[in-house]
């Protein structure tokens, strides 16, 4: 029987029946949300990508199609280029020997610190103080110089990539961290001893990485690609989070980074795309500056320091930039996944170590503080979230009245 046109609505409704999906094509789906979901670009460079002719000049095949990989050459090249002269000129391969954990643990360190908010010197200083028992000073001391070449190095490799990062956050917890790094490292690094230090370095980011898989707990969690309504109070809060991220630079290398991830990630809801690529920005300044301060303005970096210096620099060199790559393509929640698992890496460290019982309960006490701290924020920044939405849908609503 032929069916007319107008019969077709009277015909009822036959749902059809879901394919069935084979073992391979979940993989191939998860794969393909959580680790390559793609980057996010800064606006101006989506649009060169969107326009980009199908016969494209040199510039722009290396400045929009082929950046990616322009960008991790940029920093190998230069540094390459320097080290090898310097490194026949001085035998650095002699140092090999005596530290080749160093740059074993660099090619580490460096691509995860390029892919998480994680420095490479929260690899750095737990390995060299907890694993190879070496003194903190000088674990300080090396992350910042190392993190001069593979934050710098994978820094480059972001701003070239013109992957999305929070300018705000990084000129503002620059105006922090500098002043913070400068009175921790003569007034309150000297108040420690080692092994606190490694309490404190430990418990504090364990604490944080237990709130942030809380966070990520959360399915469908609404988040910005920038910090939304900036204003005034929330310059200050980046300020004081420099500050505090300084002083943390100041005694174990690292901290900044983490400071400004936690805040903008808990409280301002900044996704974690974005807040990755700021707090490599943010780290290679500071690293720089820190490497610069202690070299320069203190002179007391130890030789161990420069030895170990020399030999990881090539290393950091080529695997920051892999790390930024192939970070920017992760999935906000794999990013955090990994947060988590390098602090509870760490946590392990630190125990097997066999730290004094007055450490490990001052340890657990500090986890559970910085627990309830960190879920504050979060909490506090799951209210700006709705009060920030309830104004949105309040402004769409007015427009549609407008509109009638």
């Amino acid at each position: 029987m032929q069916v007319r046109p107008t019969d077709i609505e009277k015909l009822p409704y036959i749902p059809e029946e879901p394919q069935p999906t084979t073992c391979g094509q979940k993989v191939k789906k998860w794969c393909k949300k959580y680790l390559l979901e793609g980057q996010h670009l800064e606006d101006h460079q989506a649009d060169k990508m969107a326009k980009l002719p199908d016969n494209p000049t040199l510039g722009q095949l290396l400045t929009i199609k082929h950046r990616k990989f322009v960008a991790m050459l940029i920093p190998f090249l230069f540094i390459h280029m320097l080290w090898w002269p310097t490194a026949f000129r001085y035998n650095f391969f002699q140092y090999y020997s005596q530290y080749w954990q160093m740059p074993v643990t660099m090619a580490f360190g460096s691509f995860v610190g390029g892919m998480t908010s994680e420095g490479s010197g929260a690899v750095a200083f737990p390995v060299m103080t907890l694993a190879l028992h070496i003194d903190p000073q000088i674990a300080r001391d090396f992350s910042l110089m190392i993190q001069s070449i593979g934050m710098t190095s994978a820094l480059v490799c972001v701003v070239f990539m013109k992957v999305k990062f929070e300018h705000r956050a990084v000129l503002i917890g620059c105006l922090g961290a500098i002043p913070g790094f400068i009175i921790g490292v003569h007034f309150i690094d000297p108040l420690f001893t080692g092994a606190q230090k490694k309490m404190l370095f430990v418990s504090i980011w364990t604490a944080f990485a237990f709130a942030l898989g809380i966070l990520n707990s959360q399915k469908k969690r609404s988040t910005f690609q920038e910090i939304p309504e900036f204003c005034a109070w929330k310059g200050w809060v980046l300020f004081v989070t420099g500050i505090v991220g300084g002083v943390f630079d100041a005694f174990a290398g690292s901290g900044i980074d983490i400071c400004i991830f936690a805040v903008i990630t808990l409280l301002f809801r900044v996704t974690e795309k974005t807040a990755t690529p700021t707090t490599v920005v943010l780290k290679g300044i500071i690293a720089v500056f820190g490497f610069y301060y202690r070299a320069n303005m203190m002179g007391d970096v130890s030789l161990m320091a420069w030895q170990c210096f020399a030999i990881s620099a090539p290393v950091s060199a080529a695997t920051g930039p892999i790390g930024s790559f192939l970070g920017s393509h992760l999935h906000r929640q794999v990013v955090a996944g990994f947060v988590c698992i390098l602090e509870g890496i760490a946590l392990c460290g630190f125990l097997f170590t066999k730290p004094a019982w007055t450490l490990i309960a001052v340890g657990g006490c500090i986890i559970f503080g910085g627990f309830v701290f960190f879920s504050a924020i979060s909490k506090a920044g799951s209210a700006l979230m709705e009060s920030i939405e309830n104004r949105q849908e309040k402004a769409a609503a007015q427009k549609r009245m407008q509109g009638f």
